[in-house]
């Protein structure tokens, strides 16, 4: 452990994540460079987060009221979102299941972690309203984690979820508000559940659900400015901290490439979490096994490996280290998870990127809109799985346009200022009584 600038003395943080496969690693990576720096860390998540929220050097603190799970396994998903008949179901799901409609036992689970040991900052992922509200009610400072681009619309950034590509025409900005609005409405499917928390916890209600972070001292955005259609201007309290992308403990060692197979190397990465992808895994299976590659499958605990058949050319895994199997390879395929994605690109490899849902097209058509990969929907067949891939393969300039965004997002990973902005957060939150009437910084 190091110690502590002199500028910053120890502080205590309480992080707040939950088990939603990318929600994790950058929380507990966020709390390792904590820990390095001298600063007393206690994660509170699900129970199945244990063993790598420990690893981390965080001391881990499971939810009792609100949603923990034992395991990664799609039965314990209090979302399911994958049964939906559309995003838009879907997306009501993970707001019944946890977002909002267990926001009051988020707040109190939080709530009675502080009563039993104060913090100087708690460090939210930003769905947890309810961990946010908890704060609020007791004049808690906290501050947001976005593992992903902005879950809420920003002035001059196409707003998230039908993957729009940044609008070059007054018709498409036009567009793009009128698609903003309706996403604010959306999300205030769940305002009338967070409202009932906050009453509960004697505080007003809020006219839209998206006003809860704007409460926070800050909310900090772990993507990368070059990866993201960033507008020319932030609004006051967000900031870009470069994506977070420590390993999870679970991950296994997997041979890559090898001495004597000189095919290119296809790493296959979907969801850590079940999104019903078991068909879409068995056609670039399929794919694969028409070429001259090598393919190696990460299921990730999402499938079992029952549910995916292998072929001669392609191997299949539990788990696997991705950046070990990313150094090595030619080309990932993926749904476009985020953190996926930026560890795709700060290996600087091309990416086929079939979302399946959530903020999959969103980062999926900032790849394709700077060349360094290809979109298909997760219907696609197997001949278009292999023809994309064929051309990802032996049209260079998909692997160069990987190089330059690549280069340009590993330098924002490896020089996040993450805790220098947490630790001013601080010092901004003990100038102040209570929880700051403004953002910590501008």
């Amino acid at each position: 452990m190091t110690t502590p600038s002199s500028t910053s003395a120890p502080r205590s943080f309480l992080i707040a994540t939950w088990e939603g496969g990318g929600s994790v690693a950058p929380a507990l990576t966020v709390a390792r460079k904590l820990i390095a720096r001298g600063h007393r860390v206690r994660v509170m998540s699900d129970a199945c987060n244990r063993p790598e929220c420990e690893a981390s050097g965080a001391t881990f603190v499971a939810w009792a009221r609100a949603p923990s799970r034992p395991n990664r396994d799609r039965s314990s998903d209090p979302m399911q979102d994958w049964l939906a008949p559309d995003p838009v179901e879907g997306l009501k799901r993970c707001f019944d299941g946890l977002f909002t409609g267990r926001a009051l036992d988020y707040a109190r689970d939080v709530i009675t972690e502080l009563e039993a040991e104060p913090a100087d900052l708690v460090l939210t992922i930003e769905v947890l309203f309810g961990v946010q509200a908890g704060c609020e009610a007791i004049g808690q400072p906290y501050a947001c984690l976005s593992p992903n681009i902005s879950l809420f619309p920003m002035p001059g950034t196409p707003p998230m979820g039908p993957g729009l590509a940044p609008a070059a025409t007054d018709a498409e900005r036009a567009l793009h508000a009128e698609i903003a609005e309706q996403t604010i409405a959306l999300f205030d499917y769940g305002l009338p559940a967070l409202n009932a928390a906050r009453t509960a916890l004697g505080l007003e209600p809020l006219k839209h659900l998206a006003d809860q972070p704007k409460r926070a001292c800050a909310t900090l955005l772990a993507t990368a400015r070059a990866f993201d259609f960033a507008p020319q201007a932030l609004p006051d309290g967000i900031r870009y901290v470069g994506p977070q992308l420590d390993q999870p403990a679970w991950a296994e060692p997997v041979e890559g490439a090898r001495a004597d197979d000189q095919r290119p190397l296809v790493v296959v990465a979907f969801s850590t979490t079940f999104q019903d992808h078991a068909g879409v895994v068995q056609r670039v299976v399929d794919a694969l096994a028409a070429l001259p590659v090598r393919g190696v499958v990460t299921l990730g605990g999402s499938l079992g490996a029952e549910e995916v058949r292998a072929c001669a050319n392609v191997e299949i895994v539990h788990s696997a280290r991705h950046d070990e199997l990313m150094r090595q390879s030619a080309l990932v395929v993926t749904h476009g998870g985020h953190g996926t994605v930026a560890r795709a690109l700060s290996h600087r490899r091309p990416m086929l990127v079939m979302p399946h849902g959530r903020d999959q097209a969103d980062n999926g058509v900032r790849v394709a809109a700077r060349g360094a990969g290809l979109m298909l929907p997760p219907t696609a067949s197997t001949g278009e799985i292999r023809d994309a891939i064929t051309r990802l393969l032996s049209e260079p300039q998909f692997a160069e346009a990987a190089d330059r965004l690549g280069r340009d997002v590993a330098a924002e990973a490896e020089g996040s200022e993450v805790v220098q902005l947490l630790e001013s957060l601080v010092a901004g939150a003990l100038a102040t009584t209570g929880r700051p009437a403004s953002p910590c910084f501008a």
